[in-house]
């Protein structure tokens, strides 16, 4: 059988043994550290020994004291961003280790299952779409770095990661996930500053992957000891607990923005509200464990797939759980990928179009946590619903500017009284308040509308600005 447990003198290597300070292996070249703020740089030294921090952009001297386990952390005032490579120096009185090439500018955490790990190159018989345009673009100025944390299970947290900074170019932007690069491209252009991604995911796993024990003990009935979680959970990417321990507890103590998440699809099927309760235990989690109050999330909804059949609904549940946690999560919100398929995509878990992905959740962040109003980051909701002589009248908030089409509208589906819904017609109506007329001859007396309420159902509604209406439905069946 398979241990979960690391090896326990892998684990305790870091803590004994020092001839020198040695800082955690995300404290090294190519950086990104986190502007205008007091970064925490950590690592480990001889018990008792004071660890000296030498940054190359100021004459201050920063210290701390390594703990009788080894570990010391101390913090360090960042300037403003720039392209200026930076050096580090760490000195512990033994001998110095220097850290170079460090840029100053914004830092992020990409998060979740494998539509996030899904690198530029993307994965077997699952591209990501103008790869070669990508990789030709890639890299022009140095601006953009990232840092791989490996997937590995642990039942315990473990603190240090097999791991190293890259300078993003032609030659390593295929390694990078696709989504964390194409927000973090958008972002450095648009701020004129180097961004840092720091990618702690694994494909396949549920949010309960990332949970930590207490509170898992809290907040589910799993059982959490080693066996039982092998037992239980025969396919070890979906398995609670172990992700978080040994790929995001690694990335704690580093000095960040916010995180973007693109999570879901392995809990398709959850009950009730149980996945949107769970995401905002996970963010409150990880905000205080983090320990820089209430950093921005913003997360990605799953996109179209014929989870069982294409007709089917687990993944239209999914989704509005995904759409109610936003309203539960301070300073978090969610982007749509209803327009991120082809049709041809059905059986796709992993669809090619990242760079929407990507780009939204940065327009997001531009727009919400850079201030950057000019970028739209609002998407249409379902407002309320009027029925008058079998004609439905829905009206919209964030319909920005009006609607993409007047006509031609798909996606809407209408029942009457027997809860059987029927492929029906829709229309715009302008200067009527954002409303949207659907007819369905087959229902004589309407009582519910639902939009792109299926495991694979695009629509093609959108606002004026190209961000499309967030799956709904009006029946709470």
């Amino acid at each position: 059988m398979k241990k979960l447990f690391l090896p326990l003198l892998l684990l305790l290597i870091p803590l004994v043994c020092f001839s020198k300070v040695v800082p955690n292996n995300l404290i090294g070249d190519n950086m990104v550290l986190q502007r205008n703020t007091e970064v925490r740089l950590w690592g480990t030294a001889a018990p008792g020994r004071q660890v000296r921090v030498t940054p190359s952009w100021t004459s201050a001297v920063f210290s701390a004291t390594a703990d009788r386990n080894g570990r010391f952390l101390v913090k360090v005032t960042t300037p403003d961003a720039s392209m200026t490579p930076y050096s580090i120096t760490f000195n512990d009185g033994e001998g110095a280790v220097r850290v170079d090439n460090v840029l100053i500018g914004e830092v992020w955490i990409a998060g979740g299952q494998s539509n996030m790990e899904m690198p530029v190159r993307g994965f077997d018989n699952c591209p990501v779409e103008d790869y070669a345009e990508v990789v030709a673009d890639a890299g022009w100025d140095g601006a953009i770095r990232y840092a791989k944390i490996p997937s590995i299970m642990s039942m315990e947290p473990v603190e240090n990661a097999e791991t190293r900074w890259i300078v993003t170019s032609p030659e390593t932007v295929m390694w990078q996930s696709a989504t964390a690069y194409f927000f973090a491209r958008m972002l450095s252009r648009t701020l004129g500053i180097p961004v840092g991604i720091i990618e702690a995911n694994k494909g396949g796993s549920r949010v309960e992957s990332w949970l930590t024990k207490e509170n898992l003990e809290k907040y589910t009935t799993m059982k959490l000891d080693e066996k039982s979680i092998m037992v239980d959970w025969t396919e070890e990417w979906s398995r609670p607990l172990v992700w978080g321990n040994g790929t995001f507890n690694p990335v704690l103590n580093y000095t960040v923005a916010g995180i973007i998440f693109y999570q879901g699809c392995s809990n398709v099927g959850a009950p009730g509200d149980e996945y949107s309760r769970l995401l905002e235990i996970l963010v409150r989690q990880w905000r205080e464990q983090i320990g820089l109050g209430d950093i921005p999330f913003y997360y990605v909804e799953i996109a179209p797939y014929a989870y069982n059949t294409v007709d089917g609904t687990g993944g239209a549940y999914l989704r509005e759980q995904q759409f109610k946690a936003a309203a539960l999560i301070p300073d978090s919100g969610m982007v749509c990928t209803n327009d991120c398929v082809y049709p041809y995509e059905t059986g796709q878990i992993h669809p090619a179009q990242k760079r929407k992905v990507g780009e939204r959740l940065a327009a997001m962040a531009l727009n919400r946590h850079y201030g950057k109003k000019y970028f739209e980051a609002d998407y249409p909701t379902f407002k309320e619903m009027k029925i008058e002589s079998g004609q439905i009248s829905i009206t919209f908030d964030h319909m920005t500017g009006g609607v993409n089409r007047l006509s031609g509208i798909e996606g809407f589906e209408v029942a009457g009284e027997d809860r059987v819904f029927h492929k029906a017609s829709a229309s715009y109506k302008p200067y009527t308040n954002n409303q949207v007329i659907v007819t369905c001859p087959e229902v004589e007396k309407p009582v519910a509308v639902r939009y792109c309420f299926r495991d694979f159902l695009m629509g093609n509604l959108k606002n004026a600005v190209g961000l499309p209406v967030i799956p709904f439905r009006t029946d709470d069946w």
